[in-house]
């Protein structure tokens, strides 16, 4: 029995288990034999000495009248209660110490087995504690062993699991090779504690770049969103709570050398950092980096679709290899991204349409046969230090930044007050919008007189109206004459 008591002391000492927890297991261990020797643990006592450590274990039984024993484990005659207290009387309760040598094999054996499951339990216990707080944390240890495509971790005081699922399929893993992962799940299970580990989550990433940048951890780079397709690439976006501070830059290190230092963990897996921008129009070009991005057109906002313009050259960097870049940019920015070249822009409908609203609207000289105006480096008054800006943003058609507001220039990076008030003074210069809405019902309620008002142009076919000197699309001189009412009446 005492070897029993040794052995739990050495194994709960090695485990780490603490001594309040340990003196429970051995009182179980105790009331076990006590019980199985006895029948019954409710009149059972263990004490521990503090300063000699010993553990005695005592039955409480009542004093009675000698002769008069019925009950042998709940009772003791009156002499042999004065034999162990002088001072015992009838009725009275005294603790009667048990020799734990008394008890047999099979007694020891069920205390074992007591034992040995009251360990399990604390145990179980005491790493599900210890485990559940590095959830969502990276975790180091050792391949044990494979089965079946699963890698079994040796985490020092718990084994991990590292299923196929969640392993990267660029990666080899060998017997031995020290191993990094994240921790994705901790729940206890009738054989002990399974700790799911995860290479393949987004968050693996995440937590790779917080311990590689410290701007990260202090709160001053914020990782906005991530998304993933392991082994192949990896979309991050970044801000900056700092003006002063390129959140880019900070996540790539000197020379490149923090995120290399990454993509060495993932096996040279592709990783693109970009930064955040609150403007779909500026977010959607940068998620589709390292492609350049000519232009962004909202397609339908309520639906989140949008189309992205390239040049030939940079058509296959923006869908990348089978998809993979365009499927997370969409990822990304929550947004339905449609990657088109120029020439295929300008064979849509959508282009046709572009290019009739411009002509209404940036045509500025009716009267001469003026070129159409669409890029923003067509307008005179814009430095060239702005136009670069402007296009690292996406914005190189006017239609695209026409409808922005003062405060949507203010988020773009670069751009100063001076800036801004330069943008838009060579707009409302450069550029007149007008907005005509009309419905099929006021279509329908135009009167005779005013449908005779409107003409075409002999040479092009353009709609004209009374009063125009020249035809605003081919420029051709125009004069309206009006034979007067009475004339024709005579004539007739």
């Amino acid at each position: 029995m005492i070897d029993i008591i040794e052995a739990v002391q050495g194994i709960a000492y090695e485990k780490g288990i603490n001594s309040d927890l340990i003196r429970q297991v051995i009182q179980e261990i105790m009331k076990a034999a006590y019980k199985r020797h006895f029948g019954t643990d409710e009149n059972a006592l263990v004490e521990f000495d503090e300063i000699s450590g010993k553990i005695s274990i005592f039955a409480r039984k009542q004093v009675v009248e000698d002769d008069d024993l019925y009950d042998p484990v709940g009772e003791i005659e009156l002499s042999e209660a004065k034999a162990i207290d002088q001072n015992s009387k009838l009725g009275q309760f005294i603790l009667v110490p048990i020799d734990p040598n008394q008890f047999d094999r099979m007694d020891v054996m069920n205390a074992g087995q007591r034992a040995r499951q009251i360990l399990r339990d604390i145990l179980k216990d005491t790493l599900y504690s210890e485990f559940k707080d590095k959830v969502n944390e990276i975790i180091i240890g050792y391949i044990r062993r494979e089965r079946a495509g699963t890698i079994y971790v040796d985490l020092g005081k718990a084994e991990g699991i590292l299923p196929k699922k969640n392993q990267s399929p660029r990666e080899t893993y060998k017997i031995g090779d020290k191993i990094k992962c994240l921790v994705q799940e901790v729940k206890k299970v009738p054989n002990g504690l399974q700790i799911l580990l995860t290479r393949r989550d987004p968050a693996f990433v995440k937590k790779l770049f917080e311990l590689e940048v410290p701007e990260i951890n202090d709160g001053i780079v914020i990782i906005q969103k991530i998304v993933r397709e392991a082994g192949f690439r990896t979309k991050i976006a970044v801000r900056s709570t700092k003006e002063d501070v390129d959140p880019v830059g900070a996540c790539v290190g000197l020379k490149g050398s923090r995120i290399q230092t990454v993509m060495k963990e993932l096996e040279g897996e592709r990783i693109d950092i970009l930064r955040f921008d609150p403007n779909p129009l500026t977010y959607i070009a940068n998620a589709l980096s390292p492609a350049r991005v000519l232009q962004v057109v909202i397609l339908d906002s309520s639906k989140r679709n949008a189309l992205a313009v390239v040049s030939e050259s940079d058509l296959s960097l923006a869908i990348g290899k089978m998809g993979s870049n365009v499927k997370l940019a969409n990822k990304l920015v929550d947004w339905n991204i449609d990657v088109r070249t120029e020439q295929q822009f300008a064979e849509m409908d959508i282009y046709q349409d572009y290019r009739a609203a411009a002509q209404e609207l940036f045509d500025t000289d009716a009267e001469a046969d003026s070129e159409l105006i669409s890029e923003i480096r067509q307008l005179e008054g814009i430095s060239e230090r702005v136009l670069d800006i402007l296009e690292q943003n996406g914005f190189v058609y006017i239609e695209s930044l026409i409808n922005l507001k003062r405060e949507d220039l203010e988020k773009i990076n670069g751009l100063t007050l001076q800036d801004i008030e330069t943008i838009l003074k060579v707009l409302e210069e450069n550029v007149e919008i007008t907005y005509e809405e009309v419905s099929e019902e006021v279509e329908e309620e135009k009167t005779d007189e005013e449908l005779e008002e409107e003409f075409n142009c002999p040479e092009c076919g353009y709609p004209v109206k009374i009063g125009m000197t020249n035809c605003p699309n081919c420029g051709v001189g125009l004069s309206f004459e009006f034979e007067d009412e009475d004339e024709v009446e005579d004539e007739e």
